[in-house]
């Protein structure tokens, strides 16, 4: 198998971790005779500083010539002075409207050797295992019309869905809990927005396909409060686009960092893959970011567009194996009583691959 692979590592630690996920993947894959052909481009704030654009053309036709693309992240201090459409965060969301995935997979499970960093209590978190299912193109962040009137001093963004859009990520949401435990909360503001009242009305035709999953509806804001008290009740989350942004970086304090988030955005041309952690230009270059969200993200390309389910699972196997070792990033070493032994990024990649060689061969 031949997995042409597209890496778009923009900003800040984008290269540092997208580094790190590329060379284990290359490592799973090489044993099993399969064949990553990588290509590299700009986007976000590189691509602004040398191209003039945050998503150039030639960005953008190797993502649709690609099966899959990898991005690291996108943003910096320098670019906020821009506006929002010239900004890095623009060519992430105009390459996510051109490559048309409208189901964004952010899985959210508990390492128990992480426990000592979340401010939950283990017993609360242990065994929680969560998949957020994020609208990606619409609502907030792509409703129009938007504006910013800086004379007037007022500013605006519309919140639309239809229902075709609605249902459609609806049913990726059903098909994945008929895979799991059966389970399935829909998350909105019926009691205020017609947006939602839409929403909650589609899932609940949607619902009449699937008997045989369980659904429950939850409002935005009492679901933030229930991911604290009671993250082990749910199993796939499904949300529209700006909801499902906040909650599932809510869910960091499930794994222990945001470090350690993956996502996968499928049903689309091209399926794109990213950690959902920022650039982090604070510590860009210094070989302290934790390349493990990135690591298991490329586990989503190998299981979602690839269909390498074996290498897949040795890598999330290797993460796990690592971390039960006491190896640790600086974010996940913040409370560290057992001086367990703290590395770099590269180190941490160096040895998730090592062990994912182990694992496979």
């Amino acid at each position: 198998m031949k997995l042409k692979l597209l890496v778009t590592a923009g900003d800040g630690i984008g290269p540092e971790v997208t580094r790190e996920a590329v060379a284990v993947m290359q490592a799973a894959t090489g044993i099993g005779g399969h064949t990553l052909e990588i290509t590299e481009k700009r986007i976000g704030g590189i691509a602004i500083t040398t191209d003039g654009t945050p998503l150039p053309e030639e960005t953008l036709k190797a993502a649709l010539d690609s099966d899959a693309v990898l991005l690291g992240a996108v943003g910096g201090n320098e670019f906020n002075s821009l506006p929002p459409d010239k900004r890095p965060e623009a060519g992430l969301l105009a390459i996510r409207a051109a490559l048309g995935g409208f189901a964004n997979l952010r899985p959210a499970f508990a390492f128990k050797e992480l426990a000592v960093n979340s401010p939950l209590r283990p017993e609360i978190v242990d065994g929680a295992d969560v998949l957020f299912v994020r609208e990606l193109l619409g609502g907030l962040y792509f409703g129009q019309p938007r504006a910013w009137d800086k004379a007037k001093g007022e500013a605006w963004n519309t919140m639309r869905y239809t229902r075709d859009e609605v249902a459609r990520v609806a049913r990726i949401a059903f098909q994945l809990a008929q895979k799991r435990r059966k389970k399935l909360c829909s998350v909105d503001k019926a009691n205020v927005l017609e947006v939602s009242q839409l929403w909650r009305a589609v899932v609940i035709e949607v619902a009449a396909g699937f008997p045989d999953v369980e659904l429950e509806h939850q409002y935005v804001d009492a679901m933030a409060i229930h991911l604290m008290n009671r993250p082990k009740d749910f199993d796939v989350v499904l949300t529209e686009n700006l909801f499902g942004d906040i909650l599932s970086d809510e869910s960091g304090v499930i794994t222990g960092s945001l470090g350690m988030l993956p996502s996968a955005t499928i049903g689309g041309k091209v399926n794109l893959y990213e950690p959902i952690h920022g650039s982090a230009p604070d510590i860009a270059g210094k070989g302290l970011a934790n390349p493990l969200g990135a690591i298991l993200t490329g586990a989503l390309v190998l299981r979602h567009t690839a269909g390498l389910e074996v290498e897949a699972v040795a890598i999330e196997k290797a993460v796990r194996k690592v971390l039960e070792q006491g190896f640790r990033t600086p974010d996940l070493a913040r409370q560290n009583p057992q001086g367990l032994p703290v590395l770099k990024t590269a180190e941490m990649g160096a040895k998730v691959r090592e062990t994912v060689q182990q694992l496979l061969k």
